[in-house]
């Protein structure tokens, strides 16, 4: 890991917080953390809402399989922040549901939800 900052222990998803940096595999920040996608009774986490660092960027969802590791202080991703999923429109939420169990969808369609739900 090539990131300078101290990122601090380990966590569990369960003490990951909104406002947390987030790196990509390279070290190049790509945002932070909007929100931690979670099926809670089930205790199975789904990824996280990443929002983008600049204001011409859209939201992103990092799917659990592109996470390396949650710090107190920053999320490192195994991939490029170009390679995580964008929640759009309604495509997303249309794939998960003819997906049916797939992981990675059933996470877009859980971003999408979130994304989507009145404020």
């Amino acid at each position: 890991m090539n990131v300078v900052e101290d990122l601090g222990a380990k966590v569990s998803y369960l003490a990951l917080a909104v406002g947390t940096r987030v790196y990509d595999v390279d070290s190049a920040p790509v945002g932070v953390v909007e929100h931690v996608l979670t099926d809670e009774p089930k205790d199975i986490f789904h990824g996280i809402i990443v929002a983008p660092s600049g204001p011409d960027q859209s939201h992103r969802f990092a799917h659990r399989e592109q996470i390396a590791d949650l710090y107190e202080r920053g999320v490192v991703l195994l991939v490029p922040g170009a390679e995580m999923h964008e929640p759009g429109e309604d495509t997303p939420a249309r794939r998960a549901e003819a997906a049916g169990d797939d992981p990675v969808q059933v996470g877009l369609r859980r971003a999408w939800e979130w994304l989507s739900r009145p404020r």
